[in-house]
């Protein structure tokens, strides 16, 4: 048999005073309780730790011939007014 409690962990996490009083002002805006929004906040950070298109995106630049800062400045002169008007 498997009881509520058999998929969930009851923890005890120190938190720094600012965070913790963040956190309550976010909860009591949302209207949920400190554990909800720490719940929340885990899902959030393990979705983007485990994203896809993070560890698709990861080293996807280095078979480039030009590095990254010269394409992003080539491909926003395009941008720039032309100076033929």
């Amino acid at each position: 048999m498997i009881t509520l409690y058999d998929d969930v962990m009851r923890t005890i996490v120190e938190i720094p005073e600012d965070q913790l009083a963040s956190l309550s002002e976010i909860c009591r805006r949302l209207g949920i309780s400190r554990a909800e929004g720490i719940r929340r906040a885990v899902r959030i950070y393990l979705d983007l730790q485990s994203s896809k298109a993070t560890q698709d995106a990861f080293g996807v630049w280095k078979d480039r011939k030009k590095e990254g800062l010269a394409y992003e400045d080539e491909i926003r002169s395009e941008w720039a007014p032309r100076s033929d008007h």
